[in-house]
């Protein structure tokens, strides 16, 4: 026994040094027992061996034993080694070590599986892998060209979500918000899915309440309605009452919701990665990037803190504004899984025509009152309410307006906001080549745009869709978001998020004014944003700050042109470029030549050692080896080892 246990430590100490790998006592022991079972059952197959009768007199302490051992040995402690190290396979192998945890998520393992294999069974059989087929490259002509190919892609994808049901259709409905990155055939076709979801019974309503506050609904509120307001597939609202008779709306999430969102939105992604490397469509569209946005979004949307906060930025970034009200939200009785929000009396604009008739409404009134609080968002606050369709808009009885449900909010940084106020003002002037230079400055370049080209290409859009007398609408925004993918120039998550708001906007104040001109109105509040930020005093204080940080290298210049020239003058003129001046460039340089030349060389002494074994003559050792086989023998376990070395340095991934 003791000397099982030393031959152990001798070997999976050896291994370790041989490899450059510290282990500890019990993974070297583990290694080498691995490494001496497997060994003795490579010499013993090779030898022809056949079990013996007695176990117990098996000897594997012979040279042959301990070589085919120690090498491995070698493989056990590079396993170790990559089981160690984070990265996509090491990630894989260490979950494959750790036992118990693999068998205890072995179940949500198999229902990942089966669920990645209904959709993509769902997926073929609506055509939608038909797709996959079509590997034409993209050549000069647009995409526009292409609209019948994406009016198929369209149908074959909503077929495909609708039926996946779940998180794909809500992944369906955002892609059709977001005309900036998607065709207009593809939203076009996304447009129809809706949520097909049943109510929660009360029971499981009341399991979340408690869980959540800590005591029964019955303890919370003075009396709480067990028919929803609304239900979609996270959660579903419901009115009550607080202990105090305030009137509130409580909107809890469905139990279980979150484990079906993950494994949803991890099997989207992992098709996304499939679309984009194997259809030229996918890359063209990005889709592994939407995947990613998306399941960002509805991660934030899952926890009703983020969307508690939302209410309450909006709220103070309207906190003076007389005509559109935000509600309160009760922060002691919210968490991520109940918001409980104050009740907005007032009718859903959908609804609201009678009520606007009784009360005498001024509809156009309404209309600017709403589009200047959304674009003073946008513009001033940095934080806006992105998803303003009708439902979201309530009409209240006194004559103004309330915004409920934030689960979708955007944010824009300063940057941004000045883009956006000069992109509204070119469109309100017609002015192509202003227009263009606030796309670029607000856009991400796929590939190389040629800027006169897109010039021209954006005049002709203004005088096709703002020609006199043309009224702007959401066609418009398609007709610019396809414009600009024909260009390969994408928008932001955040930018995107500006423009569905805006076309939804659009829609929501032709429902309150129809004829609602949305362009003018628009490019009327951005001229004024743009003279507050750009009065004279700012003006002066912004030339005074410029020419102060500008005054030293203004006092450097002259004497450094008369360096440059006299330089010039003498022939001295030199530029000088040190390669590898950054020490960070040269020690990634060393390692991939210290790792290419490991591999040579192991690539040499496998060879030399192999030509060696077949090499007649040379003294003999015993009966039956001679020298030259002793040689190539040694000199092949020397390469192998040299090659783990070499793999082991490759799946490290510290920097």
């Amino acid at each position: 026994m003791m000397g099982e246990f030393l031959l152990f430590a001798v070997l999976g100490t050896l291994a370790s040094r041989l490899l450059g790998v510290e282990l500890s006592w019990p993974r070297r022991l583990f290694a080498a027992f691995l490494g001496v079972s497997a060994g003795s059952i490579i010499a013993w197959l090779l030898a022809g061996w056949r079990p013996p009768t007695n176990p117990t007199t098996i000897d594997v302490a012979t040279p042959v034993h301990l070589a085919w051992s120690l090498m491995a040995t070698l493989a056990a402690v590079g396993l170790f080694e990559l089981a160690a190290r984070p990265g996509q396979a090491a990630g894989a192998l260490s979950r494959i070590l750790r036992i118990p945890r693999f068998f205890g998520d072995a179940r949500r393992r198999i229902l990942r599986s089966r669920r990645y294999a209904q959709v993509v069974g769902v997926a073929t059989r609506n055509g939608l892998g038909e797709q996959f087929g079509d590997r034409s490259t993209r050549s000069d002509e647009t995409l526009s060209a292409e609209r019948p190919r994406w009016r198929r892609i369209g149908r074959a994808l909503r077929a495909t979500l609708d039926e996946a049901g779940g998180a794909f259709v809500k992944f369906g409905q955002f892609l059709s918000t977001r005309p900036d990155l998607v065709p207009a055939e593809i939203a076009a076709e996304l447009a129809g899915l809706q949520d097909d979801v049943s109510v929660e019974p009360r029971e499981r309503i009341d399991e979340v309440l408690r869980a959540e506050l800590g005591a029964d609904a019955d303890e919370v509120f003075a009396e709480f309605n067990a028919d929803p307001l609304a239900a979609a597939s996270i959660g579903q609202v419901h009115r009550a009452r607080l202990l105090d008779g305030e009137q509130v709306i409580v909107k809890v999430q469905r139990p279980g919701v979150q484990a079906i969102v993950e494994r949803d939105l991890d099997i989207a992604r992992r098709l996304a990665g499939l679309v984009e490397e194997r259809t030229p469509w996918g890359r063209d569209l990005g889709v592994v990037e939407l995947a990613n946005g998306f399941s960002a979004s509805l991660m934030e949307e899952l926890d009703f803190r983020v969307e508690a906060r939302n209410a309450m930025t909006v709220r103070r970034a309207l906190d003076g504004d007389a005509t559109i009200r935000v509600p309160l939200v009760h922060q002691e009785l919210s968490t991520a899984r109940v918001l409980v929000l104050e009740w907005m009396d007032g009718v859903s604009l959908r609804t609201a025509d009678s009520l606007i008739a009784e009360r005498g409404l001024d509809r156009t009134k309404l209309a600017r009152g709403l589009l200047g609080a959304v674009l003073r968002q946008i513009m001033v606050g940095g934080v806006f309410h992105a998803d303003p369709h009708p439902g979201n808009v309530l009409v209240r009885s006194d004559g103004t307006l309330a915004l409920i449900d934030f689960g979708a909010v955007g944010r824009i940084d300063s940057l941004q906001q000045s883009a956006l106020a000069r992109l509204v003002l070119a469109i309100g002037q017609r002015d192509p080549r202003q227009l263009r230079d606030a796309l670029l400055d607000i856009a991400t370049a796929r590939s190389a745009t040629d800027e006169d080209l897109l010039e021209r290409a954006l005049s002709q859009f203004l005088v096709q869709r703002l020609g006199p007398g043309m009224k702007p609408d959401a066609g418009m925004f398609a007709d610019l978001f396809g414009l600009l993918i024909d260009f390969g120039l994408s928008f932001p998550p955040a930018i995107g998020a500006v423009f569905r708001a805006l076309i939804t906007l659009d829609g929501t104040l032709n429902r309150l004014d129809p004829g609602f001109n949305l362009i003018d109105e628009a490019t009327a509040e951005a001229g004024q944003w743009m003279a507050s930020v750009v009065l004279p005093d700012s003006v002066a204080e912004a030339i005074a700050g410029e020419t102060l940080s500008l005054l030293p290298v203004l006092r450097r210049l002259p004497r450094r042109i008369d360096r440059i020239a006299g330089a010039a003058e003498r022939g001295d003129l030199s530029v000088n470029v040190r390669l590898f001046a950054d020490e960070r460039d040269t020690r990634v340089v060393n390692r991939l030549v210290n790792r290419a030349l490991l591999v040579v060389i192991a690539a040499a002494v496998g060879l030399i050692s192999t030509l060696l074994l077949d090499t007649p003559g040379g003294p003999d050792l015993t009966q039956s080896v001679r020298l030259m086989e002793a040689l190539g023998y040694l000199g092949l376990g020397i390469s192998a080892v040299l090659f783990l070395r070499a793999f082991v340095a490759l799946m490290r991934t510290d920097k």
